[in-house]
């Protein structure tokens, strides 16, 4: 049985990790798919997560944070 979408406060949240990542990257005149090389990621993957249509996991906003030299808990805060 799938489980019920996430409530809206979640998703605006999400959202906003992902404005702030690619914020950053473009601040670092970073591609997305160069992101991704640095991260160890697709690019698709970048662009899901930037636009907030995935839900990323730790492991991967811990990747992303380092290629992007930046803390953690300035994406997530």
């Amino acid at each position: 049985m799938p489980s019920a979408p996430p409530p809206d406060w979640v998703l605006q949240r999400r959202r906003a990790v992902g404005a702030r990542i690619r914020a950053v990257r473009l601040h670092t005149n970073l591609t997305q798919e160069r992101l991704a090389e640095a991260a160890g990621m697709d690019r698709q993957a970048i662009n899901r997560i930037e636009q907030g249509r995935a839900s990323p996991l730790l492991d991967n906003l811990i990747r992303i944070a380092d290629a992007l030299d930046v803390p953690l808990a300035d994406l997530v805060r």
